[in-house]
């Protein structure tokens, strides 16, 4: 499957931001999927995740309560709705997706495809 993220861009502190991961599979609801983020200098890690069936979702804690993962099977989509941003959300946003049992859902060595990325630009 591919992954195409989209919709980052640059907002002020405390605005809001969502961004889009579509696959190119109609099959995507088959898929767990994970945002993950890099910010300059640092490590990839984990923002947020959604699980293929049940739809159960997974924060980050330095996230949870204002960001928001959420899919729509029917558009092979998934969304990362950002809320009351702060310009430690400064990142490169990546959709990642994979099949099967997860060991761990937050961890990115789970995830088999991987989108491009968007850069989210917080301003202060």
């Amino acid at each position: 499957v591919q992954l195409q993220a989209s919709g980052g861009g640059l907002v002020q502190a405390g605005g809001s931001l969502r961004v889009s991961c579509v696959a190119s599979e109609r099959t995507f609801g088959n898929y767990h999927v994970g945002w993950f983020r890099q910010a300059p200098g640092n490590e990839r890690e984990f923002v947020a995740a959604i699980r293929r069936i049940g739809s159960n979702t997974y924060y980050a804690d330095s996230v949870k309560g204002r960001f928001a993962i959420s899919r729509d099977n029917a558009r092979n989509t998934v969304y990362l709705q950002m809320n009351s941003l702060k310009p430690e959300d400064t990142a490169v946003y990546y959709c990642a997706a994979s099949q099967g049992v997860l060991s761990s859902i937050m961890d990115s060595r789970v995830y088999r495809y991987w989108g491009q990325g968007t850069l989210v630009t917080v301003s202060s």
